[in-house]
């Protein structure tokens, strides 16, 4: 028996309305915003809603090692996040799609529309829940 992917398109593997953090946002509330949500990552956007980075609990918690952890932490996330942001959009061949998760060696990639604001994120699990 083979697998067969029953998707044409990222839009169709997408989880729409993904959870964003923004940029200026505190360390300690990117911890918590991760935490309330049960969260590894969230993007980070910019006042224009454009991604501009990926925040991760690993992010965080190298932060807290090199400079301590406390609520009092003014450090701005876009200081600690991963400045790269894969995307896609939503017209992307779903083969595309696995092949960059593959490619890349990311857990996440983001689909954003024409004016490069996120619409979606498509996870391995998103993957797998279309293989049939």
């Amino acid at each position: 028996m083979s697998l067969v992917l029953k998707a044409a398109t990222a839009a169709e593997m997408m989880n729409a309305g993904p959870v964003s953090i923004a940029d200026t946002a505190t360390v300690p509330e990117a911890s918590a915003f991760l935490i309330e949500r049960g969260f590894g990552a969230a993007v980070v956007i910019d006042p224009a809603g454009h991604p501009i980075g990926v925040v991760t609990k690993t992010d965080i918690l190298l932060h807290a090692r090199h400079h301590g952890a406390t609520p009092a932490d003014t450090t701005p996330v876009k200081a600690i996040m991963t400045p790269a942001v894969y995307s896609v959009r939503p017209e992307t061949p779903a083969r595309s799609v696995v092949e960059q998760l593959l490619e890349l060696g990311v857990h996440h990639l983001f689909v954003t529309d024409s004016a490069g604001v996120v619409i979606g994120v498509i996870s391995p699990v998103d993957v797998l829940r279309k293989l049939g």
